[in-house]
């Protein structure tokens, strides 16, 4: 066999052939915590050999008949998955072992996500899409209940499988659409046919396009069908929340771009008002409905669903420059997130998790460094300059303004000022009220993912950070490959 032949897919064959042995690891060793333990340290090595292996062994190019991609982008977008994915599972570890859930199987499903999400990154065709769709979402339905005698862990699970089967037939009518009208489910096929004088006028590739769009809307919690989000952030496990929030968001993102750029360049301007609609709902919904949450976690799911609109104002605006906007936007707010949620984590007092906003009353005169750090990342998320928040939507509202779409762009800005409200708010309780009683101290696993989060956060106006990351991102979005007919 040539082994240039899986070259290409090296990273999704090392998350496989880990995941396998992972599960044969957990079957034939003693059960217990230990050997949970032993699965998740073993599953993060895994994730980050596949990391590894796609800076370094991974060329660009097309395999599977043209199935599969492998470029720039789809390297950006998989290294920042497979860190988000490593650093939520180390802040696993804890919880879930105060909480008596520390099983191997966990590990091994974050690993099976993980993978679908990377085949989602790379898919250049419908079938192959939703495979990866499916990998992914299968293990996600079974983690969100994964407190199975937690009723709210429970109801997370269900309402998560609910919608999102409901979701997942939306995406497959209107791929079927798609091959009825285009004859191919490859992006190249697709783009090709619907280049025919009249097509982007079919009813039939429009309907296809709204339905497949409306799935894919889903997966990232864009409104009007961000409704599982709230109820499924606040149900389950908090590790899984912050898993939920970040690595999942980037690969539906992913999706969006190779979708729209890639299929249908050509129909763009029927998908633009698709995304431009989605981007003003999801950011207006985001700053409105999160003000009045008294949970922190349903706060932080509203607060995804306005950060995803300020993405998609970037993919809005149909050009490199946009698609490099949402890729920095995507990594500065995986870092926000991630830090967030290690806060979250541990907000504790005994071995009970505190989610309620009211209880960080007074957190500076308990516990100033915890505080700080928390108070930095609100700030980010709020868009303060200099911090790398204010940047990310800096980077999506610049190429939306270039393009034209000032409307878009102002009403982003308005929402961003309004959404700043219950960040702050945050603030305040905890430097300003009476204190309450202390938390637990911050342990070493969520210490060390909030200060790298605070570090990325902090020193991203310095060139070497996002300059970096800027160029990366630009280098990404400049290389998305010609889809192969």
């Amino acid at each position: 066999m040539d082994l240039s032949l899986i070259a290409p897919v090296l990273p999704e064959v090392i998350l496989a052939l880990g995941a396998m042995a992972l599960l044969m690891f957990g079957a034939f060793s003693p059960e217990g915590e230990a050997t949970a333990r032993s699965a998740g340290w073993l599953a993060i090595a895994v994730l980050f050999a596949a990391a590894i292996a796609l800076v370094t062994s991974t060329p660009a190019g097309a395999a599977f008949d043209g199935v599969f991609l492998s470029d720039g982008l789809t390297t950006f977008l998989k290294v920042l998955i497979l860190i988000a994915a490593a650093l939520t599972l180390l802040l696993t570890f804890d919880d879930f072992g105060r909480a008596k859930v520390m099983l191997f199987e966990y590990p091994v499903l974050v690993l099976l996500a993980t993978l679908g999400m990377l085949m989602m990154v790379s898919a250049n065709d419908l079938i192959a899409l939703y495979l990866g769709l499916e990998l992914q979402s299968l293990a996600l339905y079974v983690i969100a209940a994964f407190k199975r005698d937690d009723v709210k862990s429970s109801e997370a699970g269900l309402k998560y499988f609910v919608l999102g089967a409901l979701s997942s037939g939306m995406l497959l009518y209107g791929a079927s659409m798609l091959y009825g009208v285009t004859g191919s489910t490859g992006y190249g096929a697709i783009a090709a046919a619907v280049k025919a004088d009249g097509m982007t006028q079919n009813i039939g590739l429009i309907v296809g396009l709204v339905f497949v769009l409306v799935g894919l809307a889903f997966k990232i919690s864009a409104v009007p069908f961000h409704m599982w989000t709230p109820d499924v952030y606040e149900g389950a496990p908090t590790p899984v929340t912050a898993f939920f929030a970040g690595a999942p968001k980037v690969a539906a993102m992913a999706l969006l771009i190779r979708f729209t750029q890639g299929a249908l360049p050509v129909a763009a301007t029927q998908w633009q008002q698709i995304i431009v609609f989605l981007s003003i709902a999801s950011m207006v919904l985001g700053a409105f409905a999160a003000i009045g949450q008294t949970n922190i976690k349903r706060l932080m799911a509203y607060s995804s669903i306005g950060h995803v609109g300020f993405a998609l104002v970037g993919l809005a605006a149909n050009n490199a420059e946009g698609t490099s906007g949402v890729l920095t936007y995507l990594a500065i707010y995986v870092a926000m997130t991630l830090g967030t949620f290690a806060c979250i984590l541990s907000m504790r007092r005994g071995d009970k998790n505190i989610e309620d906003i009211s209880e960080l009353a007074g957190l500076a005169k308990t516990d100033l460094r915890f505080a700080t750090i928390l108070a930095i990342l609100m700030f980010s998320l709020a868009g303060i300059p200099p911090l790398a928040g204010f940047w990310a939507k800096w980077y999506a509202f610049l190429p939306a303004i270039k393009a034209g779409l000032y409307p878009l762009a102002i009403i982003g800005v308005v929402a961003s000022v309004i959404g700043a409200f219950y960040y702050l708010r945050i603030i305040k309780i905890m430097f300003f009220d009476e204190a309450a009683a202390p938390f637990e101290a911050v342990e070493s696993k969520a210490l060390f993912v909030m200060a790298l989060s605070v570090a990325f956060v902090l020193a991203f106006s310095l060139p070497f950070i996002g300059g970096a990351v800027g160029d990366a991102a630009t280098a990404a979005a400049a290389s998305i490959m010609p889809v192969v007919p």
